[in-house]
């Protein structure tokens, strides 16, 4: 059922690896639920497929029922350890398989609606900035609820893109509080998306490195990575990709999706 082969990317530059887990927390088998009439799974690995900066995508599966559903499709699926700590040990698996490959991104698998021009800026970040090893995506915060909401990670970033610090606490902290702060043309502050491209090489070691105090407090793995002292750039997007978490979410996405399709017959 697995395809450890990659003999097609030797000249490849960039890749996708898209982490699947089977039994998420808080919506278990949500990769496979399939009202759309596909899997999430599938929907995500097809709107993966749009960037223009990749070789190639493949699932980092947990479990053979994710698989037959990606070789169901006709994708590229390979089979990771069960034990994998996290989706990035589970990509960093199939990085080891990928040796002509310079930048591995990293597409949650429960990101259907992923914009493909997301992922060609954080494969343009790495390929315009030799020193930096990662880069990631960020998007304006225009809700107060929102930039209190510990489940909402905040980015803070110089005028280079350089990511100075992320935290779930509402950073940069203001002093005298004025609402007006969430309208501003120019954003003061910024949520942290979930995608990440890496250099590969990087990517194999990240692993090794110690958890810094800051990454235990705040469980956020990034803080390791500065806490290292390596760059990680931080492009801005429009709007937030919506993720699926719960069933609640994926109701949302199934009627948006219905919408596209009707709106697609009408045109």
């Amino acid at each position: 059922m697995e395809d450890n082969t990659f003999g097609s990317t030797k000249h490849a530059t960039s890749y996708i690896v898209i982490p699947a887990r089977l039994e998420s927390t808080r919506l278990p088998r949500k990769l496979l639920l399939s009202e759309t009439g596909q899997p999430v799974i599938q929907h995500t690995y097809e709107a993966a497929s749009q960037s223009s900066k990749v070789a190639g995508v493949c699932v980092a599966a947990d479990h053979t029922e994710i698989a037959k559903a990606v070789h169901a499709f006709g994708g590229r699926v390979v089979m990771t350890s069960a034990s994998a700590r996290s989706g990035t040990d589970r990509v960093a698996e199939v990085a080891e398989s990928l040796t002509g490959v310079d930048i591995i991104v990293n597409v949650q698998g429960d990101e259907p609606e992923i914009a493909v021009q997301a992922i060609d800026l954080v494969v343009d970040l790495l390929q315009r900035n030799p020193s930096a090893v990662m880069s990631t995506v960020a998007t304006p915060i225009r809700d107060a609820e929102k930039l209190h909401d510990p489940a909402c990670v905040k980015a803070v970033f110089d005028d280079h893109g350089k990511a100075l610090y992320f935290s779930r606490a509402a950073i940069p902290h203001v002093r005298d509080w004025n609402e007006q702060l969430l309208n501003d043309s120019q954003p003061h502050f910024f949520q942290h998306l979930g995608l990440y491209a890496y250099r590969r090489d990087f990517l194999l070691k990240l692993a090794t490195l110690p958890q810094s105090d800051a990454e235990k407090l705040e469980n956020l793995e990034q803080l390791r990575v500065l806490a290292a002292g390596h760059t990680i750039l931080v492009g801005t997007v429009d709007e937030p990709t919506a993720g699926i978490d719960t069933a609640a979410d994926y109701r949302a996405f199934v009627s948006r999706h219905h919408q596209r399709r009707m709106s697609a017959k009408a045109a």
